[in-house]
């Protein structure tokens, strides 16, 4: 059946997504979540779930955040300056955006298709772009890059990083002329009737409705976003109904937005990756059927759409929970599942509250510890001399970690950047217990270095109370 023609969609959809939704929320503590769905150019379903960081009421009309899935909204609008003869996919983006430099002569030769199918070279390997100081604008965003170096050479490998639909985004606005938001406003929402959809470039401009939450032990926790920038790779803010209209036009050809052919070019993988085109990711369901797609992930809030080119279907959730628990990707396939005729998996967060406990259970148990470390610090100084002293470097084990978690967090993600506060909102119970152990070591460091120290300075002024003259 073509996706634009009338599709017929069964009663119980809009009921099992409901009763699946609450069920999710119930079993994890989920606070709020939006989901749309479509099929070919008919609203399914579109609605809110819940209550914001802010104790509204989640509706279908709730702006809330689509971090990365923004990034197919920043393709169609190169995509259209392309079809308008502005630019060309496969010139140097330095041709269009002269501003763009970097600290490595082959960033000339990027292309502005490698920027949005990510094999321009760039890489958080090679550029730390979370962990840096973070910039206002997008002119900023590509203005420190004049210090960046390449990881590899221009279109030969794949590497997500968000810099590169910041770029992009930049070359929407010096090549048009308008600020960017201005740009997708007029170019994008409007014409598609997504009069609730704005963009957002930093942490502080993202609405009440759209902060989220961290679970701790089991609970979801209402906390601001950390620290960043994302216009043009994860800064729109959209609601359900705005993206039914979004999931619609993509699903019929995005009529009057772009040709036929323009649409397919969105839609094909790069031959280095082999399953991210322009803004999308190609996939597959749990049962073959071929999908686009694309996550989207901030610290306190996810993002998932969907579309089902076959059946003309298309789905997006979000949720207002950060990346560490992907609750927008768990939902969406669940919802998938539903719609293909399938039952679900249970939820369940019994084993990410177990790891919270243990590591709970170990901060307050490291506490104690050091409490009786301590204490008893003045009866281990009088064993022994300062020539001792360098039996408490293991108590520092945890102090260094604590600094170095960062680098080494980048080590072992295979070169993903993370800043420290990041991590922490990454991986909350675990970080509380390092900084626990690393304050712990360091005072029982402190009060045994003191409990040495201390009798050589009553010899230095007199030999101590004991030995003073009448």
């Amino acid at each position: 059946m073509p996706a634009s023609a009338p599709a017929s969609v069964p009663a119980s959809v809009p009921a099992s997504v409901d009763a699946y939704v609450e069920r999710y929320r119930a079993a994890t503590g989920l606070p709020g979540v939006a989901v749309a769905i479509t099929r070919g150019n008919r609203v399914v379903h579109a609605t809110g779930y819940g209550r914001t960081a802010t104790g509204d009421a989640v509706t279908a009309d709730t702006p809330m955040a689509v971090a990365s899935v923004s990034k197919s909204f920043t393709a169609l609008a190169v995509m259209r300056l392309a079809e308008q003869g502005k630019i060309a996919l496969d010139q140097p983006v330095r041709r269009y955006l002269p501003e763009f430099t970097m600290a490595d002569p082959r960033a000339a030769k990027i292309t502005v298709r490698q920027l949005l199918d990510q094999t321009s070279g760039m890489a958080d390997s090679a550029f730390r772009e979370k962990s840096l100081p973070q910039p206002e604008t997008l002119q900023g965003a590509v203005a420190r890059l004049r210090t960046a170096k390449l990881a590899t050479d221009p279109g030969t490998a794949f590497s997500y990083h968000n810099t590169n639909y910041q770029v992009a985004a930049r070359l929407v606005e010096v090549v048009s002329g308008r600020p960017f938001a201005v740009w997708l406003d007029a170019h994008v929402f409007e014409p598609l009737g997504m009069g609730r959809s704005t963009t957002a470039d930093t942490d502080r401009d993202l609405p009440g409705s759209a902060r989220g939450h961290l679970y701790v032990l089991g609970r979801a926790l209402a906390l601001p976003e950390p620290t960043g920038f994302g216009n043009g790779s994860g800064g729109v803010i959209s609601t359900a109904n705005d993206m039914a209209r979004w999931l619609i036009a993509q699903n019929t050809g995005l009529t009057g937005l772009l040709s036929p052919q323009s649409v397919r070019e969105m839609r094909t993988p790069s031959k280095q990756n082999g399953e991210y085109a322009l803004g999308w990711e190609i996939g597959r369901t749990e049962r073959g059927t071929p999908v686009l797609e694309h996550g989207g992930d901030l610290f306190t809030s996810t993002a998932h759409q969907l579309l089902m080119p076959d059946s003309g279907y298309g789905i997006a959730v979000m949720a207002n929970t950060g990346m560490a628990f992907s609750d927008a990707h768990t939902l969406m396939t669940g919802i998938v599942s539903i719609i293909e005729g399938g039952t679900p998996r249970p939820p369940s967060m019994r084993s990410l509250i177990l790891i919270d406990v243990l590591f709970a259970l170990l901060a307050l148990v490291t506490i104690g510890l050091a409490a009786r470390g301590t204490v008893r610090a003045r009866r281990w100084a009088t064993r022994r001399t300062g020539r001792h002293l360098w039996r408490l470097a293991p108590y520092l084990v945890p102090l260094m970690l604590c600094v170095t978690i960062a680098p080494i967090h980048r080590v072992l993600a295979r070169g993903r950047d993370a800043s420290w506060i990041q991590l922490a909102y990454l991986y909350p119970t675990f970080m509380l217990c390092l900084v626990t152990a690393a304050a712990a070591g360091l005072t029982v460091v402190a009060a045994r270095v003191w409990g040495v120290a201390r009798p050589r300075r009553r010899q230095q002024h007199g030999g101590g109370d004991g030995n003073r003259l009448p």
